[in-house]
């Protein structure tokens, strides 16, 4: 179980903050945005919190690098705004994904 500090103030700042930058990094980065990519069932998510190619493109293979670059990102942001280690935020970014 991953844990985080117990103070709800900043258990809910952590999930807001978490929501807003999901969302910013899953808007279209290519032509093949990433809703597309996932019906066409392209990529999917993982438990560790980043996407992998089901079916290779060139176009699935680059969306996949940008938005995990992107992820990796706002996770490290996340992992020390909350003082938690990176490996904490990408397994719950991934539970929430993947659920």
């Amino acid at each position: 179980m991953i844990k985080l500090k117990n103070k709800p103030r900043r258990t809910l700042a952590f999930l807001s903050t978490f929501w807003l930058v999901l969302a910013l990094f899953t808007l279209p980065v290519s032509a093949l945005d990433l809703d597309q990519a996932r019906s066409e069932k392209l990529v999917k998510e993982t438990p560790s919190g980043y996407l992998v190619v089901v079916k290779p493109s060139a176009e699935a293979d680059a969306l996949v690098k940008k938005v995990n670059a992107g992820r990796k990102t706002a996770y490290q942001k996340i992992a020390k705004k909350q003082g938690t280690s990176l490996e904490a935020v990408e397994l719950l970014a991934g539970k929430k994904l993947t659920n």
